[in-house]
């Protein structure tokens, strides 16, 4: 199976969710709690004896994503921290252990039967194994006797660790549609490096991927090239490519900054920043992986839960905007981006013009325009654009400008879409 077919699903639904669950979520404090506050192993496995996700229901949060018009979902099967949520026979740090319940399991059959891909997240790193070496992001990175540390440490023993839980994921839960592996960074930093792919041993992890899930996704941080790219924290500017050529590529953006839960953080985006998000990432010719970090008792909280039901409000009147759409073959002006999906035209509104917009180069090529959100018509004008320029009255618009005459009032939507239907080519 090619890469154009393993991804062809992924580049049609555009838009997924990803959830953040693990011990960070009893501190509350970020999902890097560890890391930040230098805890050591030891003190920071006390959290298991409080885990207690009472209240995580893997079918409400499947639900949550699919009225939010998310179309697949990611659950961190393990963090950094090295806490595993699905029943694994490698280790009793996990919530199996804890609990009795293997979440990862519950999660696999949630989004199976509200009809969602299903995906997994998990990481390389691993704070808590004691043959995983001290680097440059682990807790005890600044410890006096960080060499002392390292002296009894193994790698080899790590990899085979690493390599038997991706198994167990694998071959344990039936067919998977993405895993999102997290993260290779082999650079230096205060004396200590990173992690590069031998140390993983990326190559035959992949090949393990493409051996047991060969219909499978994989993102690019095992630190090799393979199906997607996933910018984090930002939102691209252009489309993506690598080496000059085009790339399949997936922005991972939170609500608030933070992945995991963060009690007392309070900067959530708005519901019209997260769909200027997706408009934006499909204009590009990307997807959107939006993340929500279950609290502690393992609920989607209920300021998260409602931005993700303001998306689905939106998604339920534009999704024609988003799946199956990409980047069009004409240039937006500003405050506006472009999709397209066929013979359709999807101009999406940042800003709400007065009165008329240009569009420039469209003139002769736009049959029916129209607001998507209830459908009603807009009209137009055009200036063709083999007309002569000095019959223009000056600082009108160019030939070839196709000018919208849009209401005074900006329609109540988070963004507004008008839908331009393109005249069939010969």
């Amino acid at each position: 199976m090619d890469t154009v077919d393993r991804t062809a699903w992924f580049t049609h639904d555009r838009f997924g969710m990803f959830v953040h669950y693990g011990l960070y979520s009893i501190p509350a404090r970020h999902e890097w709690v560890q890391n930040y506050e230098e805890i050591e192993p030891e003190v920071y496995a006390r959290y298991a004896e409080q885990f207690d996700p009472d209240l995580f229901d893997a079918r409400r949060i499947a639900r949550t994503a699919a009225v939010a018009g998310a179309r697949y979902a990611v659950l961190t099967a393990k963090h950094h921290e090295g806490f595993c949520l699905w029943d694994t026979a490698t280790t009793e740090f996990s919530a199996a252990a804890r609990t009795g319940r293997d979440l990862v399991a519950e999660w696999v059959a949630a989004l199976r039967a509200e009809g969602l891909k299903v995906g997994l997240y998990f990481s390389l790193l691993d704070w808590h194994h004691p043959d995983y070496t001290v680097d440059r992001h682990h807790p005890q990175r600044r410890h006096p006797d960080v060499a002392g540390l390292n002296a009894d440490r193994d790698m080899s023993r790590y990899r085979a660790y690493l390599h038997a839980q991706v198994r167990e994921l694998l071959t344990g839960y039936g067919p998977l549609d993405y895993l999102f592996f997290d993260f290779t960074e082999p650079g230096e930093d205060a004396g200590l490096p990173g992690k590069s792919p031998d140390d993983w041993d990326a190559e035959a992890l992949l090949e393990m991927c493409r051996t047991l899930q060969p219909q499978m996704i994989v993102n690019d941080r095992l630190g090799i090239p393979a199906d997607l790219v996933t910018p984090e924290q930002y939102q691209p500017t252009r489309p993506l490519e690598v080496d000059g050529r085009p790339v399949v590529w997936e922005a991972c953006q939170t609500i608030n900054g933070s992945w995991g839960y963060h009690r007392d953080n309070h900067d959530a985006k708005s519901v019209d920043m997260l769909v200027r998000m997706l408009a934006g990432s499909v204009a590009l010719g990307g997807n959107l992986l939006l993340n929500v970090g279950p609290t502690a008792r393992g609920e989607v909280a209920t300021g998260d839960a409602a931005l993700f039901a303001g998306v689905g409000e939106w998604m339920a009147r534009h999704d024609r905007a988003v799946y199956g759409a990409g980047p069009a073959e004409y240039t937006p002006p500003s405050g506006v981006v472009y999709t397209q999906r066929g013979d359709k035209l999807y101009a999406h509104f940042f800003d709400w013009p007065f009165g008329l917009v240009d569009l420039p180069g469209l003139a002769g090529d736009v049959v029916f325009a129209r607001l998507l959100h209830d459908g009603s018509e807009i009209r137009f004008r055009e200036i063709p654009a083999d007309q002569q320029a000095f019959n223009l009255v000056p600082a009108a618009p160019p030939p070839g400008t196709l000018t919208l005459t849009l209401p005074v009032q900006r329609p109540e939507v988070a963004v507004p879409v008008i839908e331009l239907t393109l005249r069939e080519r010969s």
